[in-house]
């Protein structure tokens, strides 16, 4: 298993797998048409670019809300009365959302 992070949209996924059933036809016939590897090979190339810029962008969101969870950690430690009520409200919220992008970064095998 490679450790690239693929996206393939479902149309390159069909296109893929069927090209792959076809593939093994022809290799039960020891017949099998190089095209079909270089189309193989060129929606795993896109796949692939796709699957980077969508890693970075994830890393990116996990990031942000580590930062964002940080200061409203710093910023209900200095609230007072009902600020503080706020605050830590805030920082809920930011945990949440800190749970939810690290979960998403898991999904993604990342």
């Amino acid at each position: 298993m490679t450790d690239v992070f693929r996206s393939y949209t479902p149309a390159e996924k069909r296109k893929r797998a069927w090209l792959i059933v076809r593939g093994a036809k022809q290799a039960a016939a020891d017949a099998v048409d190089p095209k079909l590897e270089r189309q193989i090979e060129r929606i795993d190339a896109r796949a692939a670019e796709r699957g980077q810029l969508e890693a970075a962008a994830l890393h990116r969101q996990n990031e942000k809300a580590k930062a964002t969870l940080a200061a409203a950690k710093a910023a209900e430690r200095a609230a007072r009365g009902q600020d503080r009520t706020a605050a830590r409200a805030a920082r809920k919220q930011a945990e949440k959302r800190a749970r939810a992008t690290e979960q998403a970064v898991r999904r993604a095998g990342l």
